[in-house]
C-alpha cells in the first residue's frame, strides 16, 4: 500500500516524523515528502491510498513562506478536497492541525489551531472505536493542542488532558465524499510518535481510510 507522508516546517522538522514512523517502513510503501509545494501534483497525489499530513502552512523548515500560493502551488486545499471526495484518505497529525481560522484547509479538516501550553505531561485517552483498537491510554510530555472545531459531523475517538483539568478533543473522524479524514493532535516529539499506541493508531487510521 502506498502512503504519502508530508512533513517539515519551521517548528516541526521532518527528521522527527521520519525517524518516528520508521518502524512502519516495512509495512507500507511510504514516500516522505518535505517541499510539497514544488513536488506534488494532483496526478501524483492520486497514486497514494492515504496521505499523512504532518505540516503547518510553511514551504519547509528553511522557508517560512506560506505553502499554498495561487498560480504557483499545484496541490492546494481544493485539490486535497477532491482527493478525499474521490476516496482518498487524509490522516492529519499534530502539525497538520496548525491552520489558522479562515485558512482554506480549515474547512476541509474541520478545525483551526488556537494555542498550546508549554510542553508538559499530556494524557491521551482513547474511546472505543476502530481507530483505537489495540491502543492503550498513555501519558508523555508533548505539546497539548487546543483546537477550534468547526466541522459539525465529527466522531470523536480520543481526548487529551494536561494540568489535571485541561481536556481537549485529540482525535476525530469525518466523512467527505467517498473518503475519510482522521485527525489526531499528539506527536510533537520522537518519544510520542514511537509509543506503541501511537504507531498502532497510525496503522488503524490507514486501515480505516483505505478499507471499503
Amino acid at each position: 500500500m502506498k502512503l504519502l507522508v508530508i512533513s517539515d516546517d519551521f517548528w516541526h522538522p521532518a527528521e522527527v516524523v521520519e525517524e518516528g514512523l520508521s518502524p512502519l517502513n516495512d509495512k507500507y510503501d511510504i514516500t516522505y515528502m518535505r517541499t510539497a509545494r514544488d513536488l506534488l501534483t494532483p496526478e501524483y497525489l492520486a497514486e497514494f491510498s492515504a496521505v499523512l499530513l504532518w505540516k503547518a502552512n510553511t514551504i519547509n523548515a528553511a522557508n517560512r513562506e506560506p505553502w499554498f500560493e495561487e498560480g504557483v502551488t499545484e496541490v492546494g486545499p481544493e485539490e486535497f478536497r477532491a482527493y478525499v471526495e474521490n476516496g482518498g484518505g487524509l490522516i492529519v497529525l499534530h502539525a497538520g492541525n496548525c491552520w489558522h481560522k479562515g485558512d482554506r484547509m480549515e474547512n476541509l479538516i474541520g478545525n483551526y489551531f488556537i494555542t498550546h501550553p508549554p510542553r508538559c505531561p499530556v494524557t491521551v485517552h482513547f474511546e472505543e472505536s476502530p481507530l483505537s483498537e489495540g491502543c492503550e491510554d498513555f501519558t508523555l510530555r508533548d505539546e497539548h493542542y487546543h483546537l477550534g472545531i468547526t466541522a459539525e459531523d465529527i466522531e470523536v475517538f480520543a481526548t487529551s488532558t494536561s494540568h489535571e483539568t485541561d481536556t481537549q478533543i485529540a482525535g476525530y473522524t469525518r466523512k467527505v465524499g467517498k473518503g475519510n479524514i482522521v485527525v489526531f493532535t499528539p506527536g510533537h516529539v520522537l518519544w510520542v510518535i514511537r509509543h506503541p499506541s501511537f504507531l498502532k493508531f497510525v496503522e488503524n487510521a490507514v486501515k480505516y481510510c483505505t478499507e471499503e
